[in-house]
């Protein structure tokens, strides 16, 4: 086996452009640095629908209409086919655990699974299946990794179980030039929001942090959407900051890089962050970042997020120092390379242990 590169066989959900969190950004950012990569061979099972069309690593599958467990188990047969002589399987979150444990058992292949956030992070009242799949996963899964050590801890915490850390890398956008504050007829300063519309994002604090500001020459530009648009957009109403606070809705990874550049701070205020590819996208255009914990703080700088709380007042008292900085915010970038490195060094390991 330390002759031959590790063939892995990888389950995803979304993939660049059709993505709908940090998990499917990094599985995308990763596919590319493996691609060519001469120590090892991937292959990516996806959902038709977010697979691209002209990969021959990629192998899409038709998941229906059902929920996100449904649709998971469809990938089942693909995924234990394409596992046949695999080395490895690699599936990441809760939605692999039908997959990952059919192929594993099924080829007696050695199983890693990749934790990007927990239900804990996601939901204030996690779902009772979420939570007995990700403790399956756990019990069941020869190797786990968590993407900073919160989640490490995180995965300890809720399920007793142990885990490595990879730290995902630091995706850079390009922004274009484009001014989204004159567009949106922005005279003073602006904030920029954007991720899914749940509890776990802590939008509502935001949006009382606001009602909390010493000035009213600050506008927040809300990205995304979610099940908790329309309650968030009455919550506004109710706190009469409506000419304050501009929701735009889902942001296109075209214009992602000029709404972060156009802003004069990115607020993050999530209950739970795992890692916050936000945070460091904001980071790579000079823009500074208000961010409660996150994975991406434990190997940035001290000084290089203005860190709060997530309650309104620490917000509201984020973002009027963060406007206070001048000087651009300072750091080492971490490569998806560096990253993929570390991956086929794990994958390289499992196979050889085999």
């Amino acid at each position: 086996m330390t002759d031959t590169p590790p063939r892995v066989v990888m389950l995803g959900w979304g993939f660049p452009p059709k993505i709908s969190g940090g998990l499917d950004t990094a599985v995308g950012e990763l596919m590319g640095e493996f691609d060519g990569h001469d120590g090892v061979d991937v292959e990516l099972v996806l959902p038709a629908e977010f697979a691209p069309t002209d990969r021959e690593n990629i192998y899409p599958v038709d998941t229906g209409d059902g929920g996100v467990y449904e649709r998971s188990m469809e990938m089942v047969e693909t995924f234990v086919d394409r596992a046949a002589d695999a080395d490895v399987v690699h599936t990441h979150d809760w939605f692999g655990y039908g997959p990952g444990q059919e192929a594993a058992a099924t080829h007696d292949v050695p199983w890693l699974c990749t934790f990007h956030s927990l239900t804990q992070d996601r939901n204030r009242e996690p779902p009772e299946r979420e939570v007995t799949t990700e403790q399956r996963i756990v019990e069941e899964a020869d190797h786990l990794v968590a993407v900073s050590e919160f989640t490490r801890e995180r995965i300890r915490e809720f399920y007793g179980g142990e885990s490595a850390v990879v730290y995902n890398g630091f995706p850079s956008v390009d922004p274009t030039g484009r001014d989204l504050k004159a567009e949106l007829g922005i005279d003073g300063e602006m904030l920029f929001f954007v991720g899914r519309h749940t509890d776990q994002k802590g939008i509502s604090h935001l949006l009382y942090a606001m009602d909390r500001l010493p000035r009213d020459d600050v506008t927040l530009v809300v990205g995304g959407s979610g099940h908790l648009t329309d309650q968030l957009k009455r919550f506004v109403s109710l706190l009469g900051v409506g000419n304050r606070v501009e929701f735009v809705g889902y942001v296109p990874d075209a214009e992602l890089a000029d709404y972060y550049a156009s802003a004069d701070l990115f607020v993050s205020p999530s209950l739970a962050e795992p890692f916050g590819i936000t945070v460091v996208e904001a980071l790579s255009v000079g823009t500074h970042v208000v961010t409660t914990d996150c994975g991406a703080a434990e190997i940035l700088p001290e000084n290089c997020l203005v860190k709060i709380d997530p309650t309104s007042k620490s917000v509201a008292s984020g973002i009027v120092r963060g406007l206070e900085r001048t000087a651009p915010p300072e750091y080492d970038e971490r490569s998806w390379e560096t990253v993929a490195e570390e991956y086929v060094d794990r994958y390289r390991d499992i196979a050889t242990r085999r």
